[in-house]
């Protein structure tokens, strides 16, 4: 027994409390319990991110005033941390607070991205 306490408290910190789930796109953990576990309501509303998503980037990129540009960071950010795709929330909360910069917009561009990814590989 003392030597499983030993063991606990020499452990290595896992990453500040990042878990595997929270390392990916999407943290599924999290989606799972938004879901209850339905699986098919989860790809469902990923699918449904992903459009919205790419609908928020296009709102950020196309040009508008700096207001529509803010409220597009807005809905992105509250999209992304129901589903638990914490990098766009991220990201999308940089674009929201400083202003969308070439580099804010290409970090959301590339979440959004790899995020989509991930999401279509979930589908298969």
């Amino acid at each position: 027994m003392a030597a499983a306490v030993n063991i606990a408290f020499e452990a290595p910190d896992n990453l500040n409390g990042l878990t595997p789930s929270q390392q990916r796109p999407i943290d599924l953990v999290h989606l799972a319990t938004q879901t209850k576990g339905d699986k098919a309501v989860e790809i469902e509303i990923l699918q449904i991110f992903a459009r919205q998503a790419r609908g928020c980037l296009v709102a950020m990129t196309g040009g508008h005033s700096k207001v529509e540009v803010k409220a597009a960071a807005n809905r992105l950010r509250n999209a992304a941390m129901a589903v638990g795709a914490l990098r766009v929330a991220a990201a999308a909360d940089l674009v929201e607070t400083k202003g969308a910069t070439s580099d804010s917009v290409a970090s959301v561009s590339s979440a959004v991205l790899e995020a989509e990814h991930f999401i279509l590989k979930l589908a298969r």
